[in-house]
C-alpha cells in the first residue's frame, strides 16, 4: 500500500491534511474534517483519468471515475503527484 499525506502548508491542509492510499484494488482519499475525515474509495477499475494540477509550490491531483465524479485532492509535493498519478495509470 502506499500513502500520501498533503503538506500542511497549504491553505485547505493547515489543519487537517488530505490522504490518499492507493493498495491493489482501491483508491482512498480522506479529507481531514473537525471531528474525524471523511473519506472516498474509488476502485481503480473503475477510474477513468487522472491529472495533475500544478502551482507554484503545491500541485494537485484530480481523479475523475468512470461514471463521472471527480475527486480533487489539493496540496501534496509534486514528486508525490507524479507517483500518484503513474500508480493510477497503471489501472487505466
Amino acid at each position: 500500500m502506499y500513502k500520501f499525506t498533503a503538506l500542511r502548508f497549504s491553505l485547505d491542509n493547515a489543519l487537517f491534511p488530505s490522504i490518499i492510499e492507493i493498495d491493489a484494488k482501491n483508491v482512498t482519499y480522506y479529507k481531514g474534517t473537525v471531528v474525524g475525515y471523511q473519506s472516498t474509495v474509488i476502485e481503480r477499475d473503475n477510474i477513468a483519468s487522472v491529472s495533475i494540477s500544478s502551482g507554484i509550490l503545491f500541485a494537485d491531483v484530480v481523479i475523475e471515475s468512470k461514471g463521472g465524479k471527480r475527486r480533487i485532492a489539493t496540496g501534496f509535493r509534486k514528486s508525490d503527484t507524479k507517483e500518484i498519478v503513474r500508480l493510477l495509470k497503471k489501472a487505466i
